[in-house]
């Protein structure tokens, strides 16, 4: 029997933690796979399909998550309704695609106590945004997307897909000063705040004062200034290491159909943190 090989894609890939995360389920798990990154940049993404065919599954991240789409057999249905994928597997001599960000953005709320209800304001308008945006109107938020006016565009072509897709009425959308009122979740899904540049937080103090609960996608730092404020201030706060580890715990459901224990989840949150710590910060 061939070893069974993984890995992530990606460009820059320079730091990630995929390799320590994935390593560590299959360990857990006693499943076999070896895991790696690849690194390739949009215009060799077809001509790299070979290459990742021969993979048994493999993780994506920028840029590739709407990229690959076109190279795939088939896409499960909440794919298809984000309109994004970042797990294959190659089952059968066929590419099938899944997305487990949102179990990874599920289970880091669920881990720090923070329910997804009420309104709920989201930071910046890309790929993870979307992710937030579709799981807060799945759970029947009360939204609001805020971002740059430079990304008035984007943000309103969100809204719209949000309203389409889910026949939601309770969207808006507003810039990231026009912010205003009590808010139930704020979620960071900008790069503001993330190594090296820790100083900057993506909302002012007002914003975060008037917030029941913050969860910010960066996972390095561990704790960005907004995470701190939020704590400081007295709210729940969770941070982006949980979300990538529970992705891919989603991912090793889909690949092995591996179930894992709690503790042993939280630890590898903890392990991974101080790993980051050693080696990327």
């Amino acid at each position: 029997m061939s070893e069974r090989t993984f890995a992530v894609i990606g460009h820059p890939i320079g730091h990630t933690m995929s390799p320590f995360i994935h390593q560590r389920l299959f360990s857990l798990s006693g499943s076999s796979g070896q895991y790696t990154v690849i690194d390739i940049p949009p215009e060799d993404l077809k001509n790299s399909m070979k290459t990742l065919s021969a993979l048994t599954g493999y993780n994506i991240t920028i840029p590739h998550k709407q990229r690959i789409i076109p190279f795939l057999d088939k896409i499960d249905q909440k794919a298809a309704l984000y309109g994004t994928v970042n797990t294959v597997y190659n089952r059968n001599g066929s590419a099938e695609g899944f997305v487990t960000d949102p179990d990874g953005f599920l289970t880091a709320l669920a881990y720090s106590g923070i329910p997804l209800k009420g309104k709920t304001v989201i930071l910046g308008c890309g790929g993870v945004a979307r992710t937030f945006a579709f799981e807060a109107g799945l759970s029947g938020c009360d939204i609001t997307i805020a971002a740059r006016e430079e990304d008035f565009s984007a943000r309103q072509l969100l809204m719209r897909e949000l309203k389409e897709k889910l026949h939601l009425t309770n969207v808006s959308v507003c810039r990231m000063d026009e912010i205003e009122g009590e808010i139930d979740l704020l979620i960071n899904a900008t790069p503001v705040g993330m190594y090296p540049q820790t100083e900057h937080m993506p909302v002012s103090r007002k914003v975060i004062d008037n917030s029941k609960a913050v969860f910010d996608a960066i996972y390095n730092p561990l704790h960005t200034k907004l995470i701190e404020a939020a704590l400081a201030n007295g709210a729940k706060a969770a941070g982006g290491m949980a979300m990538l580890v529970g992705q891919a715990v989603a991912a090793h459901k889909i690949w092995d159909g591996s179930e894992y224990q709690s503790d042993d989840i939280l630890q590898l949150i903890e392990d991974s943190a101080k790993y980051q710590q050693k080696h990327f910060a």
